[in-house]
């Protein structure tokens, strides 16, 4: 499948990117590629074959959820540039 060049300006302003001109007809000839090869995956006999959810099969290994006892606010916000009593003081962001 050719992707010509109006459809990568096409591609590029849905994407917000400004592209030059000289790379274009490069990105033209590399997105036709790309399509090829998905047009040659198509083609492929997967009759049978088991379909796999991932590259490995691994189970999450969790840890046991433990309540701790919290340190307290003099020690989390011992780094703290600013601090009004028990909390975090950030500059404004909305106005």
């Amino acid at each position: 499948m050719k992707i010509s060049k109006d459809e990568v300006e096409k591609i590029a302003h849905l994407a917000r990117l400004d592209i030059d001109d000289s790379l274009k007809e490069t990105l033209s000839d590399q997105l036709s590629h790309i399509l090829d090869y998905i047009d040659t995956l198509k083609d492929v006999d997967v009759e049978g074959v088991t379909p796999a959810s991932g590259a490995a099969f691994m189970n999450n290994v969790l840890r046991e959820d433990k309540a701790h006892v919290s340190p307290g606010p003099d020690v989390t916000l011992a780094n703290a540039p600013e601090r009004d009593d028990d909390f975090y003081t950030v500059p404004r962001v909305i106005s």
